[in-house]
């Protein structure tokens, strides 16, 4: 099973809202940062990312594999622009719109179900678009980035923040993305970065960033626990980033922030 198909996430992040105090009829985009990024560092390397991006009030952003849109919603407060979020998952889509209305941007933020390998989209449509912990989930990573070429004007970015095999290890499982291996499609830097050049795109950076992902991971796993989290929707979260950060830390899986153009 993929983690994120329960059928009850909205139901969770619900009761997390309620719990951690929240008033749902006055919520604003900023409450919503502890349990909003599905991707390991969270709303800290989000912001990095949407720094490197170069976005401006006048981009037009792709979120491509959403999530529970919090990317999307972070770019679309920040600077008013237009912003799409796509996702293959209905009910993330469905909780990506309820959440966009709770906080007001649902003017600014155009929900869409659908493959981030054959994106429901019009060619040169975006001037960036955002890829962050999806490459996982997808065997067919030339088609993932060649769609995303496709959507971007002349001169848009890629910009990316994901995870790749380290050092040839298996890691453990269950893990953010995945149940077990048959879900997970891990590639090394090295292809990577081949598979992205291959699509059409040049790079314009390129950071390992393992060693700050691994330490953001172990210090978010010691704090007080909190209603507001990844754990009001996703079973088993805390075993999932468990097994995330140890792989992290002993070089199985390797953390990587780029932008392409």
């Amino acid at each position: 099973m993929i983690p994120y198909l329960t059928g009850t996430a909205r139901a969770g992040i619900e009761r997390a809202l309620v719990a951690a105090g929240k008033d749902l009829a006055h919520l604003q985009p900023t409450e919503l940062a502890m349990l909003e990024d599905y991707h390991t560092g969270g709303r800290l390397v989000t912001a990095q990312l949407v720094e490197l991006a170069g976005i401006t009030q006048s981009s037009v952003v792709l979120d491509a594999g959403a999530g529970i849109g919090g990317t999307a919603r972070y770019v679309a407060d920040r600077f008013g622009c237009s912003v799409t979020a796509v996702d293959l998952s209905d009910e993330y889509c469905e909780i990506d719109g309820w959440l966009n209305e709770l906080v007001g941007l649902d003017d600014r933020i155009a929900v869409r179900q659908g493959d981030v390998t054959a994106l429901p989209l019009d060619d040169s449509t975006y001037d960036v678009v955002f890829s962050q912990h999806v490459q996982m989930n997808v065997a067919d990573k030339g088609a993932l980035y060649r769609e995303a070429a496709r959507v971007l004007k002349s001169g848009g970015r890629l910009a990316l923040w994901d995870l790749a095999a380290g050092d040839g290890r298996d890691p453990d499982y269950p893990l953010p993305w995945a149940d077990g291996p048959e879900h997970s499609h891990l590639s090394t830097p090295n292809e990577l970065r081949a598979a992205i050049e291959g699509a059409g795109f040049t790079i314009e950076h390129w950071e390992d960033l393992t060693d700050n992902a691994a330490a953001v991971m172990r210090t978010v796993q010691e704090l007080p626990p909190s209603p507001l989290g990844l754990q009001a929707f996703v079973p088993d979260f805390r075993e999932r980033a468990t097994h995330l950060t140890e792989a992290l830390m002993d070089g199985r899986l390797r953390a990587i922030q780029a932008v392409a153009r």
